[in-house]
């Protein structure tokens, strides 16, 4: 039977181009997707970058469901249940040392915009009230909440809505350099200067008023953008310089993408506070977080009376006992299978198998690190996005999922992923660029 998809208004979707021709999922387990019409589908971005134990996982399902059947649901205001109180401790032992405070939100969004709350609140904790502007990155994707879409860099999310967005808000240049840096491995050997930037806005605002800089460690919603070496070191120095705090935002980057459980261990930089979410429960239920410095929880904590709320913030669905359940299962799994130092033992081959396609037709860079990548397409005259559409479209009919953005390709498949599957993602890319104009 026909689904009738008159009713949904679909989020991040050109509505009328997807209903003309639905593509539909109805199943899923492992590396594999399954369609409506019955085709297996390989998974070649982890859902939405997300699914970074693969699907269908049957410890992550067992833990839904029994939790499910015991306690539905459980408000976190005044009050708790000990899965909420477990995860946050399972999480804090793969986190950088000294962070080891956890606020859970139900998305990375949320994490972001509550990040930003907890930062004020910190500042005015200490006697430092006047900082309360932020400093973000253009083309940084910090989801699509008010503050998220004001500290973030891209264009399209920001256009309709920039009459409203929060004021006191500058932003880096972005670290993307073709001329410098196409065709890198790795992290690009140019590039660290561009985090001195910094210093240039904080003359122009005033650094006693600058709150935070937010920035991710690896830009993935944009088109993958490999941070320079060096870069989030200087970023971080000057942040120590002037007494700002540094804000990573890993809800991509988390839980193993880059062969480590954050990108913060990967590049040895330890921000003030970090937000995540995607792999923080295998995307099994909708679930975000914010994990700051001991420092930041103890000053806004100890700065309130004894019977006083600390941080005026919270949602109705914090730390939900589905998504703490399944949290608590997928930590647990990614640590019983060695699932991050997998990813890091495949990053050679990925390396390798997405730079295959240098010189392949229309194909204009390639940037890769760990398990992420993206390979960038020159634009067709006019129809910005049509070949990477196409591109997309050709692969999906062929069984492997890709995600496009702008014209770029990105892909981040499941840490399960073998290394013939990793050859097939870029085989069957390959192949499609053969057939664009």
């Amino acid at each position: 039977m026909p689904v009738q998809t008159d009713h949904l208004w679909m989020p991040f979707t050109a509505n009328k181009q997807f209903k003309a021709a639905p593509r539909l999922f109805v199943s899923a387990q492992g590396m594999y997707y399954t369609t409506d019409d019955g085709r297996q589908v390989l998974d070649g971005t982890a859902g939405l970058w997300c699914v970074n134990a693969g699907h269908g996982r049957e410890t992550i399902v067992k833990a839904i469901a029994d939790t499910a059947a015991t306690l539905d649901y459980a408000p976190m205001f005044q009050m708790g249940h000990p899965k909420a109180f477990e995860a946050a401790s399972k999480l804090a032992e793969i986190t950088p040392a000294g962070m080891d405070k956890v606020f859970f939100t139900n998305s990375g969004s949320e994490a972001v915009d509550s990040a930003l709350k907890m930062v004020l609140t910190y500042h005015r904790a200490r006697g430092e009230a006047q900082r309360t502007k932020f400093i973000g990155r253009e083309r940084g994707y910090h989801g699509v909440g008010f503050g998220g879409i004001s500290v973030g860099g891209i264009g399209g999310n920001r256009k309709h809505f920039s009459a409203n967005l929060m004021p006191g808000v500058d932003h880096l240049p972005h670290t993307l350099n073709l001329e410098h840096a196409a065709f890198s491995r790795g992290e690009p050997e140019w590039g660290a200067h561009l985090a001195d930037n910094l210093e240039n806005i904080l003359t122009l605002h005033d650094p006693s008023t600058i709150a935070a800089v937010i920035v991710e460690p690896l830009a993935g919603s944009t088109g993958v953008l490999i941070p320079p070496k060096g870069y989030l070191k200087r970023l971080r120095e000057l942040c120590d310089k002037h007494g700002l705090l540094l804000i990573f935002d890993e809800v991509i980057t988390g839980f193993g993408r880059l062969g480590t459980p954050f990108a913060a261990q990967y590049f040895g930089v330890t921000p003030d506070l970090m937000t995540v979410a995607k792999g923080l429960n295998n995307a099994a239920v909708p679930m975000g977080a914010v994990v700051c410095k001991n420092e930041i929880y103890d000053t806004v904590i100890n700065s309130a009376p004894q019977a006083a709320i600390e941080f005026f913030h919270g949602y109705t669905y914090s730390a939900h006992p589905l998504a703490a359940a399944s949290a608590c299962a997928a930590l647990d799994l990614y640590k019983e299978e060695k699932l991050f130092e997998r990813a890091a033992s495949l990053s050679q081959h990925f390396e390798d198998e997405i730079h295959r396609l240098k010189g392949a037709p229309h194909v204009k860079d390639i940037r890769n690190l760990g398990l992420v990548g993206g390979v960038e397409l020159n634009s067709r005259d006019g129809a910005v996005g049509a070949r990477a559409y196409e591109a997309f479209l050709h692969c999906y009919h062929h069984g492997v999922l890709v995600r496009y953005t702008g014209d770029i390709l990105a892909f981040s498949p499941p840490l399960i992923v073998s290394e013939e599957q990793i050859t097939q993602i870029f085989a069957a890319v390959g192949e499609a660029l053969k057939t664009i104009a």
